[in-house]
């Protein structure tokens, strides 16, 4: 009798604390958002947002003892827009926030692709994103780029180093002359000062133009040379080291922004910042499984000697005082900028190959 007793007065007990919880658990709010990218997850850039940010969310919010919980409607791999429209897609509303690809917007966002005029500055891409994310929200200049659009930005993204994969070996800078690499338009004073004529076109095009010999060679990312299987049709890998470079970042709907409660701008601006690190880190862990991969399937990998990439890098024009006197005549005060580029570069370690803040 007296067990029954205890069993009684326990379930009782019990009994009266899920009815306590009961009203709180009644009072979350649920809130809804579209998260996209034009890209698919397998993209560390992409899939970041998907195992970081949307997976971490709620818990971050419970943790804060928040009353609001995000629903999230996931839409990447190009589901609502194509990659020349990501801007466009979270200026608009087409999606509540995602990645914003800024390589793709150098009319719009040129100080946003300041490392495509700075090569041979670092290899570190978490370097990169920290270097980007401070001046991103110490320049006003930066900043405006994302705010003129109804985007409010929340963290980098970049990609990983880049290399030259061609059909032929290249030892010495001298091995280009004459040699077509395709590559992205940004990419077109880097080629060209080494000697080799630049051939444009898009990513997908690439394969075919090696296959067929409209191209020699390529300057790419070893995760993108990887990806697309260029190593099938260019095998001679040649360790270049050019420079990782940031390419846009997380931005959020500047009207979706007003609209969320103030604790759940809080959690996902850290996660946003968060996110700059966690996939700069999956980047970097990738390239040397990319690398060895191709080396297994029977690519030759060299590294282009010291005073090989010296020579490179010396042979360029001032491509960075190009990018400052273009950005300076619409009057912004790109001079500043680049110096204080260069500036946090070093003091987050890097050792540029050439100082782009000379001779400004």
């Amino acid at each position: 009798m007296k067990r029954t007793r205890n069993a009684l007065v326990l379930g009782l007990v019990a009994a009266a604390a899920l009815v306590a919880t009961a009203p709180a658990a009644a009072q979350s709010e649920t809130i809804r958002l579209t998260m996209s990218s034009s890209h698919p997850t397998v993209v560390p850039w992409v899939g970041a947002l998907k195992t970081h940010v949307i997976a971490l969310s709620n818990q971050r919010l419970e943790s804060a003892g928040s009353k609001y919980r995000i629903q999230w409607n996931e839409a990447f791999g190009g589901v609502l827009y194509d990659f020349n429209n990501t801007l466009e897609a979270v200026e608009q509303g087409v999606t509540d926030m995602g990645w914003v690809g800024a390589l793709w917007e150098p009319a719009k966002m040129p100080l946003q692709n300041i490392m495509f005029a700075t090569p041979f500055v670092t290899s570190d891409e978490e370097i990169a994103v920290a270097v980007m994310n401070k001046l991103t929200d110490t320049v006003p200049a930066m900043k405006a780029e994302w705010e003129r659009y109804n985007l409010v930005y929340l963290g980098a993204t970049v990609s990983d180093t880049y290399h030259v994969f061609t059909k032929s070996p290249v030892n010495t800078l001298d091995d280009l002359k004459g040699r077509k690499l395709v590559a992205a338009t940004a990419l077109a004073p880097w080629i060209t000062a080494g000697g080799a004529t630049h051939v444009n076109a898009g990513l997908p095009a690439f394969y075919q133009m090696l296959q067929t010999g409209v191209a020699d060679g390529t300057l790419i990312i070893s995760t993108g040379a990887f990806s697309f299987k260029l190593f099938e049709v260019a095998k001679h890998i040649t360790l270049v080291d050019m420079g990782v470079t940031t390419i846009g970042g997380f931005a959020v709907n500047g009207g979706t922004w007003k609209r969320l409660p103030e604790d759940v701008r809080k959690v996902l601006s850290a996660l946003g910042r968060e996110y700059s690190s966690v996939h700069a880190k999956e980047v970097k862990a990738r390239v040397k499984k990319s690398l060895d991969a191709m080396v297994a399937a029977g690519s030759t990998m060299r590294a282009l000697p010291e005073p090989e990439r010296k020579r490179w890098v010396d042979a360029m024009p001032n491509i960075a005082k190009e990018f400052v006197d273009a950005n300076a005549a619409k009057g912004v005060p790109a001079v500043d900028i680049m110096k204080a580029y260069m500036r946090e570069m070093r003091a987050h370690g890097a050792r540029p190959l050439r100082d782009w803040d000379n001779g400004l």
